[in-house]
């Protein structure tokens, strides 16, 4: 049995599809998840501990229960180090969020279980990033599950770009992991300014990015001035 996505919805989804913010704001969702998901999840594969907290506090007590399992610690490092990789790869992104689904739910209950202070609420905007996430990738979720061809193909989140913006996403996202891999120990904390700086670099370039963007797409307008003016000619002429 198939059923068709209602077409209202269906209209809403696709109006969210085509704005630029939004797709910029599903790949910040997507660059946060897996730089916050990415070093822990090393930090478990490599046989770490996750914290230095005394096994008379409920929290350190707790991770060092889980550290003791061995394999299960690989596993769950594992399987936040591959969501993390899905997540940045476009063609399997959704396949990311997807594994990151349970493992948001099982880190907000835990921490909200064991009195993890403030980091419940921490836990809680990155189970609303993964549900934010699905819904961005809704129509895929409902073919699959309705035996159904998308609508629509997804669109590229950084579609008709400036270069100048691409550059610093890279360069902010590269940034970022880096920054917090020095919290784990796993790059040298001696680089930790110049990612930094990095890190700041990358989001003005963002910025710039998008305005220069914003320039371009105005000025090839129809009717915009000098838009139709052949090459080399005056736009007053």
């Amino acid at each position: 049995m198939t059923l068709e996505i209602p077409d209202s919805l269906a209209r809403v989804h696709a109006w969210a599809r085509k704005q630029p913010w939004l797709r910029r704001f599903t790949l910040l969702n997507r660059l946060l998840l897996a730089t916050a998901f990415l070093p822990t999840g090393l930090v478990k594969l490599t046989g770490q501990r996750f914290t230095v907290l005394p096994v008379e506090n409920p929290v350190g007590f707790f991770f060092e229960a889980m550290y003791r399992t061995g394999p299960y610690w690989h596993f769950v490092g594992l399987v936040q180090v591959l969501a993390a990789i899905l997540l940045l790869i476009p063609r399997t992104a959704l396949l990311g969020a997807l594994m990151f689904l349970p493992v948001g739910i099982s880190i907000l209950l835990i921490t909200w279980g064991v009195g993890f202070g403030g980091t419940v609420w921490v836990a809680a905007g990155m189970l609303l990033s993964v549900v934010y996430l699905l819904c961005w990738d809704g129509d895929r979720l409902w073919a699959a599950g309705s035996h159904l061809t998308p609508r629509s193909p997804t669109p590229a989140l950084l579609q008709d770009a400036h270069p100048v913006e691409i550059v610093g996403w890279v360069l902010g996202g590269a940034a970022g992991f880096g920054l917090l891999l020095t919290t784990r120990s796993l790059v040298p904390i001696t680089l930790r300014a110049e990612l930094f700086y990095g890190g700041a670099l990358g989001a003005a370039l963002v910025v710039a990015g998008w305005l220069l963007g914003v320039l371009r797409t105005r000025g090839a307008r129809p009717g915009a001035p000098g838009a139709d003016a052949p090459k080399g000619a005056r736009a007053d002429a």
